[in-house]
């Protein structure tokens, strides 16, 4: 738990992540999810509660967890009068690689990061999605077995988010575990093998992103007949397996009908708009998305996550006190407990 006077930033939030998987925490503005990564990553202590990383207390070992793991903030923290390479040299350095290996690592950083012509340069002359890749590079540099990436994407572009979804599946593959927060809900539905929505400091809803749709529902068939004609006709087969009343649009010639069965539903409602000699043009069964289903969990758009520090709380008021112990062993390399 963790309070900033009368504010409680985090009032119970209880997570396990498994070894060599991905844990992508989502929430509205102010819901938790920063002050969640700066308790597991020591840069805050809580108020109540206990955490562990890779098998290390946060509190009571705090040097050996930072051994452990790798972060990346919302923002690029990177030295704007260095070079890229002299970023990377330098947290090698930081990190008693030794002169060789922290060379070594910066150039293969470099080119994984696709900066290898940049990397002389100083990273005051880089764009922002630039020095938003140097940034994830230098966390990567120790090739930590636990890492947390606060927003990595954002200010990256289509293709370099892409690149980046492909690097981080590799790193998982390969036995690192990973906890992110992030705005993008494609990307969780991406990478995560598990997502625990955060609201008002608590989580709210935990489950694959299937899970958690099937959670809120809200499957509807979509029909789009061929002639004006037909419209009434499609609306009264479907109205017959709908759970709910039939949107129709008349102007494209598209129905939409909210149903609950899957598949089955759609095969009953293509057999039913044949036997009223309904022409269609297009049909499916569209299952609710990540917007929709955060929008129903929490009553509220994603958005990009403000969270303050001691003097800047930027949280919004929880429930009731609640002590939490977080575990990060090497089973469980992120969590919180009860």
């Amino acid at each position: 738990m963790k309070r900033y006077g009368k504010v409680t930033a985090l009032a119970g939030v209880d997570l396990v992540v498994p070894q060599g998987t991905v844990l992508s925490l989502l929430g509205p503005n102010g819901a938790g999810k920063t002050t969640t990564v700066r308790i597991l990553t020591t840069l805050l202590e809580p108020d109540e509660g206990s955490a562990t990383v890779a098998g290390v207390d946060v509190l009571r070992e705090p040097r050996q967890v930072r051994r452990r793991i790798g972060l990346s903030g919302q923002y690029a923290a990177v030295d704007e009068h260095l070079t890229g390479f002299e970023n990377l040299d330098m947290v090698g350095r930081l990190y008693h690689l030794g002169r060789r290996r922290s060379r070594e690592r910066a150039r293969e950083l470099l080119e994984l990061f696709r900066l290898t012509e940049a990397g002389d340069r100083p990273a005051k002359t880089y764009s922002g999605g630039m020095r938003r890749r140097l940034d994830l590079a230098g966390a990567l540099v120790a090739e930590p077995p636990v890492l947390f990436l606060d927003e990595p994407t954002t200010g990256l572009d289509p293709r370099s988010r892409m690149d980046m979804w492909d690097l981080l599946s590799q790193m998982v593959r390969g036995g690192t575990t990973l906890l992110l927060t992030t705005q993008y809900l494609e990307e969780a539905e991406r990478l995560a093998d598990d997502i625990a929505v955060i609201d008002h400091g608590r989580v709210i809803a935990r489950g694959t992103a299937d899970q958690l749709k099937d959670q809120v529902g809200g499957e509807r068939i979509e029909v789009v007949v061929t002639e004006d004609a037909g419209v009434e006709a499609a609306r009264a087969a479907l109205q017959a397996i709908a759970v709910g009343e039939v949107v129709v649009e008349r102007h494209s010639r598209r129905l939409v009908a909210p149903v609950s069965g899957g598949a089955a539903c759609l095969v009953e409602a293509l057999r039913r708009l044949d036997s009223a000699g309904v022409g269609i043009l297009d049909a499916g069964l569209r299952r609710p998305t990540m917007d929709d289903v955060f929008l129903s969990l929490t009553g509220r758009p994603a958005e990009e996550d403000v969270e303050g520090g001691q003097g800047s709380p930027g949280a919004v008021p929880g429930g009731p006190p609640a002590q939490r112990r977080i575990d990060l062993d090497q089973d469980a390399s992120t969590g919180m407990r009860r």
